[in-house]
């Protein structure tokens, strides 16, 4: 069957979802460094704290693209059971994680968040390729993006907006702000909305071949086209892997620690670790809960600059929105730019460490965000077999979760040391690898992938 252009609102439509995706990565990215530190944790426990969110995606990801190449309903669709299943999920998730009592019970609601998120969010780069013929696929990518940078902008500053609202600070010991509460109440709220307005505004394609469909579907298991597909993985494919592996593992590195580096670094407010005071004692008891009050303002602001990173990518994505959906876009070098761009931002941190150069900083690093939330997936839609998009985009999400395993597993506590013992080490380490993955752009070499 030959997929007719979708317009604008079409494509907008379907990719709505995304919003309420990106609140919970970005309420997630920006504020559970924050929580864990909040009930105790120290700077180098982080990164082991986050392995939850990789593990699951590593799980979750290919899985979920099985199983949504081989479903199909008249009345549901193909890919809407999962992004309904995903928000429900991640919904309940995004609204209890910040009323945990024990650095246990956030990593373990951390750990449902992500398996949740990446049930809604892998359906939704197959919808893609599912939907738009190849010419409009860098268009209908960037679409994505253009959606989460609004996302992110809004709710990495949703915090900060609550508390303007008049919901009050608080200085006691372990206990996360009410703000903060509400906010992630109105992310779960947000979430779920936006699925459903896409689940209620998007009709899918049937299969070519119904009867085709249902023999393959039952003639095949997801172990063995596992490993079939590991095996038959294109040369474009491992090379865009590369790619991904550092980008990811820049990002990671930001989400995970950028609370704890920039507030003390940048804000000289670092978080007061409780077994350095005697709490009984009222002098200390005070010194602590004026030392914490000072970490969460000085959080709130850096979750504010971070917002930056998605405003800074929603602009990107709407001017190569207008640009690609006339003009074929050359998707290897925006990315490569893109990537070199946010590495100098994060390197900026350390040269720089005023709160004023902070906001240019996350703007540069937005530009390489929206184009590793499109480019990539473009150029690897233009090369795969649609019939199994799904399993495909699952299964290039490993390049993705492995890196951020390997951030977590201690490549973030030991490569920082490679820049030295300061807080801001890990900064420089997550822009030394988003320099290397741009200039890794130079693999590829396959013109059909490269425009588009």
């Amino acid at each position: 069957m030959e997929k007719r252009k979708l317009s604008f609102w079409e494509i907008w439509n379907m990719s709505f979802g995304f919003l309420g995706i990106q609140f919970g990565f970005a309420l997630q990215g920006g504020y559970m460094s924050r929580i864990f530190q909040t009930l105790g944790a120290e700077p180098h426990d982080i990164p082991g704290l986050w392995i939850a969110a990789p593990l699951t995606g590593l799980i979750v990801q290919p899985i979920i693209g099985f199983l949504s190449d081989r479903t199909w309903s008249t009345r549901f669709g193909r890919r809407k059971p999962y992004f309904l299943l995903g928000a429900v999920l991640s919904s309940f998730a995004l609204f209890f994680v910040p009323y945990s009592s024990t650095l246990w019970i956030a990593a373990g609601f951390l750990w449902i968040l992500d398996a949740s998120i990446n049930i809604s969010m892998e359906p939704f780069r197959a919808l893609v390729a599912d939907k738009l013929p190849d010419e409009q696929r860098s268009y209908g990518f960037i679409m994505q993006t253009l959606i989460i940078g609004i996302g992110t902008w809004v709710a990495s500053n949703l915090p900060w907006l609550v508390k303007q609202l008049g919901f009050a600070e608080t200085n006691e010991t372990g206990v996360i702000p009410v703000y903060v509460k509400v906010a992630f109440g109105i992310g779960a709220l947000v979430f779920l909305l936006s699925i459903l307005y896409t689940i209620l505004t998007t009709k899918e394609y049937p299969p070519k071949d119904l009867e085709a469909f249902e023999t393959k579907k039952n003639e095949t298991n997801f172990i063995t086209d596992f490993f079939a597909s590991l095996r038959s993985m294109s040369s474009n494919m491992l090379k865009l892997g590369v790619i991904q592996f550092f980008s990811w593992f820049a990002f990671f590195t930001m989400w995970s620690m950028a609370t704890p580096a920039l507030t003390e670094h940048v804000f000289k407010a670092p978080a007061p670790l409780k077994k350095e005071f005697n709490l009984q004692i009222p002098a200390e008891k005070l010194e602590f809960e004026t030392l914490n009050n000072t970490f969460q303002t000085a959080s709130d602001s850096v979750g504010s600059a971070m917002g930056l990173y998605g405003l800074s990518s929603m602009a990107f994505a709407l001017i190569l929105t207008f640009y690609s959906s006339r003009l074929k876009v050359n998707r290897k070098y925006i990315h490569m730019f893109s990537l070199i761009a946010g590495g100098i931002g994060f390197l900026m941190m350390s040269v720089l460490p005023n709160p004023s150069y902070l906001n240019a900083s996350f703007i540069l690093i937005g530009l390489s965000w929206g184009s590793i939330l499109s480019m990539p997936y473009a150029m690897l839609s233009s090369s795969v077999d649609e019939d199994k998009m799904g399993f495909m985009m699952g299964l290039f999400n490993m390049f993705i979760v492995i890196p951020q395993i390997i951030a977590a597993l201690g490549g973030v506590n030991v490569l920082s040391k490679l820049f030295g013992d300061t807080a801001i080490a890990p900064m420089l380490l997550a822009g030394t690898a988003l320099i290397i993955g741009g200039l890794c752009n130079f693999l590829i070499t396959d013109k059909k992938i490269i425009s588009g």
